[in-house]
């Protein structure tokens, strides 16, 4: 099989793509690109793996699903391309890092340099049709994606899992949480960041557990203008 991620994650997932579920997935995947407007395209399905590398991954923040309204997603947690409206969750974020850290919003939704820092933005599902938000839930990636979580619950540095809102919460059974740490809450969506999002100082207390772990904490500060890395 030749790789089609460009890192150690490689070596680490190359096992699940050779079962039975994700060769299913594939099928599935060809058809859905062949036949309807998928999100992200299928070059972009791994970016979370390409940007942050599993030795470098120093903080997971786990999503859902891509963004399914044209040109949002990009293969990362509730981040958005150049030029694209900054989506409301983002801008809930946007707002708790603010409040959290001092840190001025900035104008676009492109969290690259979170990423390139250790920052995997990991959803669940890495596909989804265009305007039909789960429309690719249960079809494999969840058992993909479960098993990136746990190979790094089990690495030996630590590391910290960001998650927001109950669908992120529940996969805390697959964290060892004697060895990492957890950061939870509700989701930063419109519909529940007043219940608990906002105030939950999370970039705070990611840097804090970093710093603690020995790491270098995380830069949440974007750039105030970004191009695109064609890497």
């Amino acid at each position: 099989m030749k790789p089609f991620i460009h890192n150690d994650w490689w070596d680490v997932l190359k096992p699940e793509f050779e079962k039975s579920y994700y060769q299913n997935l594939h099928q599935f995947l060809i058809e859905e690109y062949s036949h309807y407007d998928i999100h992200p395209d299928m070059y972009h399905i791994y970016e979370a793996f390409e940007w942050t590398p599993f030795s470098k991954v120093k903080v997971v923040i786990l999503g859902q699903d891509p963004y399914h309204e044209p040109g949002q997603a990009h293969g990362l947690s509730f981040s958005v391309m150049p030029g694209v409206k900054i989506p409301p969750s983002l801008q809930n974020i946007y707002k708790e890092l603010q409040s959290d850290l001092g840190i001025q919003p900035v104008k676009h939704g492109y969290l690259e340099k979170w990423a390139k820092q250790g920052v995997l933005m990991l959803n669940s599902v890495l596909t989804v049709r265009n305007g039909q938000a789960f429309s690719h839930k249960n079809k494999g990636w969840e058992q993909l994606t479960d098993a990136a979580i746990q190979k790094l619950s089990a690495r030996e540095q630590p590391v910290v899992f960001i998650l927001w809102g109950r669908a992120a919460r529940d996969k805390i059974k697959l964290i060892d949480t004697s060895r990492n740490v957890v950061i939870q809450s509700a989701h930063p969506s419109p519909l529940s960041a007043n219940r608990g999002f906002f105030g939950s100082r999370p970039f705070s207390k990611t840097n804090a557990a970093l710093e603690a772990m020995g790491e270098t904490p995380i830069d949440w500060q974007l750039p105030e203008t970004v191009t695109v890395d064609a890497n």
